[in-house]
């Protein structure tokens, strides 16, 4: 599939790591099929040093190398990156974006190309554990559609949706989805702490509880609600608990949060500024 192909990726921060270390393991490519295009030549050192791929500072080089061109840079940075590779990519290839809220046609338009996938990956492909929602245009083939595939599933789960706008929704669910669990853990850790645990037991009680509940939800096949019915004996310390959380509106607040996400990536793919806290 990707025999006498190179990856290249325009921009080579924590995410392109995670992209490449994907490959790297699941024998995807082979090192010296990878390109990572950063400014930073630091950045370049390491990755060079780390994974042994190739590294270069000249975004239009790299595309030029590449059959497949990975955008992983900021979305703030698109609008100074698309002209460097407007003209240096061939009807063959293929762009594969990661860049949260871009839409696809900003991006093909900008760099004049057709083929694009768009990807919304989360934070937990740094362990292989990630799961991704990507659509693509029309114009991508079946080939560069099982390209994609093996790329994004080499660093966990990886979903195909046939309307964009889905992205934007897995950017609020899956995306950001992350933040919503560590957040949830630290108020944890923080209750066990004020009950009386060390920060470091607090922080392991916590930690297997997350993710011993994940797995047994994961693998039980029953609805989640049927699975906290099972934990919530009637009069017990559960039902007390949930009490008070739904009474504090805990699940609406979750629900709320991340339909402002939602409606945030629909703004950013409109290039609007942040308006800050209402």
């Amino acid at each position: 599939m990707f025999q006498d192909k190179k990856i290249a990726f325009i921009g080579s921060g924590t995410m392109a790591e995670a992209m490449i270390r994907g490959l790297l393991d699941q024998k995807i490519v082979t090192a010296d099929h990878i390109i990572a295009a950063d400014p930073w030549e630091a950045r370049l050192k390491y990755l060079h040093e780390r994974h042994g791929v190739n590294t270069t500072g000249d975004n239009a080089y790299a595309a030029e190398e590449g059959q497949v061109i990975v955008f992983s840079i900021k979305p703030q940075n698109l609008d100074e990156v698309m002209p460097t590779i407007r003209g240096h990519l061939r009807r063959q290839d293929l762009v594969l974006s990661i860049i949260a809220g871009v839409p696809i046609r900003k991006l093909a338009n900008g760099v004049a190309h057709a083929s694009v996938v768009r990807a919304m990956p989360n934070t937990p492909a740094q362990i292989g554990q990630g799961i991704t929602v990507w659509t693509s245009t029309p114009e991508v083939s079946d080939l560069h559609k099982q390209q994609a595939q093996a790329i994004l599933g080499s660093f966990g789960q990886e979903i195909f949706v046939d309307d964009e706008r889905y992205l934007d929704m897995a950017t609020a669910l899956s995306g950001s989805g992350p933040g919503y669990v560590f957040m949830m853990m630290e108020a944890m850790i923080d209750a066990g702490v004020h009950m009386g645990f060390s920060r470091r037991i607090a922080t392991d009680l916590v930690t297997q509880t997350m993710l011993g509940s994940v797995e047994f939800a994961r693998r039980s096949n029953k609805h989640v609600a049927e699975l906290r019915n099972q934990v919530t004996s009637p009069g017990g310390t559960t039902a007390e608990a949930l009490y008070h959380m739904e009474k504090g509106g805990l699940r609406t607040v979750i629900s709320r949060g991340i339909w402002a996400a939602y409606e945030r990536s629909i703004a950013l793919g409109r290039g609007e500024e942040s308006k800050g806290p209402q």
